[in-house]
């Protein structure tokens, strides 16, 4: 791991963060893009055909791209009762039992953002109600990588938000079957149906629907470059949670924190994707030091050592910081997804935080565990985000609706003033519709 010792230099690392699409796609892909439409085409030039395509020909566009770019043939789209019913019996019953342990601990908690949904209008006038969406899907990437968890934590907060139909999206093995902890994961959370449909064009036919895949008022979960470009082309036309791209963790740890613990967590966060960012502010030169000793040691033993590896040296690394308040300074400048504070007495800089998708106090408290237990949904904002959003919750699956209950003895005032500003506006009809009350008392 790269100890950068001067700040400014520091700020620059931070300030290089890169879209996910300005990142040069793999050989591999390239190839199958070509394969696919004869011509090399731009990612966006892609799914802007995949998603005309499914629009124009439905089950048969996804079947075909499922094909062509997953390399995999399939079927039914719509994942049967007895594939879920199966899928049980693959699973060892301790993962099972873990993630129903995990599920109960996400509804727990999104259940607690349900209240203050509703703003009084009966007696004061002036109030809010809440409505769930009709219709909500999650898209849920990986196969070799399945990610039960993710189905978990995207799809309980839109359950428990009411939300009357719950899809998922997958894509598929090569022998055209979604990953049994993923079918496991949906039917402990509850999920109305799962599609065999992997990237853009999964996206694209939750935005328009076919004959057998659903439209759906909106699309949450995180993806690769695909599925990425393919919610904000399809965004308009079905809402979308945000977008999401690699994963980003800031680690803020003084000389009180365990070296092992900090390494174990960069490298949790390294070991996602070669594009994640794994980076720690200290003001310590003893522990930056001590951290890099223990990733190298932790990384001979790792599975995904090569990813983690990639990841720590093209967007990670240690900034070395004058004190805590100035790391803090910085990692609300850069806003990342997730931050730690391995610090003594965490919460007393907790309130200092302004810029971040979670906030980890404590070593007891480590970010791999919110991805998966500890109750938060770990679809968190990226690339900066986290300036102006926050994690997936409840209230990404419900829609607001203001209440206007005025008493009539209340009409005199606000007519008076609003045929003021209607007629400021050029809009006399709409100062005639209030004016009109008044001379019909």
């Amino acid at each position: 791991m790269r100890i950068i010792r001067n700040a400014e230099e520091g700020k620059q690392l931070l300030l290089s963060r890169r879209p996910l699409e300005t990142e040069e796609l793999p050989m591999e892909i390239r190839e199958t893009t070509f394969r696919t439409f004869g011509q090399e085409l731009s990612p966006e030039e892609v799914v802007r055909r995949i998603i005309r395509d499914v629009r124009e020909d439905g089950d048969n566009a996804v079947r075909y791209y499922n094909s062509k770019l997953d390399g995999a043939t399939v079927g039914d789209l719509k994942v049967s009762r007895d594939e879920i019913a199966a899928a049980y019996n693959t699973l060892d019953a301790e993962l099972v039992e873990a993630l129903n342990f995990a599920a109960k601990r996400v509804r727990s908690y999104h259940e607690q953002q349900l209240r203050g949904a509703m703003l009084d209008f009966q007696n004061n006038g002036l109030g809010q109600m809440t409505r769930p969406l009709q219709k909500a899907a999650i898209y849920v990437p990986g196969t070799r990588a399945p990610l039960p968890s993710t189905v978990l934590m995207c799809a309980i907060p839109a359950r428990v938000a009411g939300v009357d139909e719950v899809y998922l999206a997958s894509p598929v093995l090569p022998d055209g079957t979604v990953p049994p902890v993923k079918l496991v994961a949906a039917d402990i959370a509850g999920v109305d149906g799962v599609y065999k449909a992997g990237g853009a064009q999964g996206v694209a036919a939750f935005a328009y629907g076919t004959e057998t895949i659903p439209r759906v008022d909106k699309i949450a979960g995180p993806g690769g470059l695909f599925v990425t470009i393919a919610k904000k082309q399809v965004f308009g036309d079905v809402g979308i949670d945000s977008i999401y791209g690699p994963t980003e963790t800031v680690i803020i740890a003084d000389e009180s924190a365990n070296p092992e613990f900090v390494a174990a967590d960069l490298i949790a966060q390294a070991e996602h994707d070669a594009l994640a960012s794994p980076i720690l502010l200290t003001p310590s030169h003893y522990l930056a030091d001590e951290v890099a000793r223990c990733i190298e040691r932790q990384l001979r033993t790792l599975e995904r050592a090569k990813i983690a590896r990639a990841a720590l040296d093209n967007r990670g690394g240690c900034i070395l910081v004058n004190d805590i308040d100035h790391a803090i300074e910085l990692a609300n400048f850069y806003a990342p997804e997730h931050l730690c504070l391995c610090v003594e007495n965490p919460t007393a800089y907790a309130m200092k935080v302004r810029n971040a998708g979670g906030l980890f106090l404590g070593e007891a408290s480590p970010e791999a565990v919110g991805d998966y237990t500890a109750g938060p949904s770990h679809t968190m904002p990226t690339g900066g985000s986290a300036r102006w959003s926050g994690p997936l919750g409840v209230g990404d699956f419900l829609k607001r609706m203001a209440v206007v209950n005025l008493p009539e003895s209340d009409m005199e005032e606000l007519n008076h003033y609003a045929a003021i500003i209607a007629r400021s506006e050029g809009l006399t009809g709409h100062a005639h519709a209030v004016e009109r009350r008044l001379q019909g008392r």
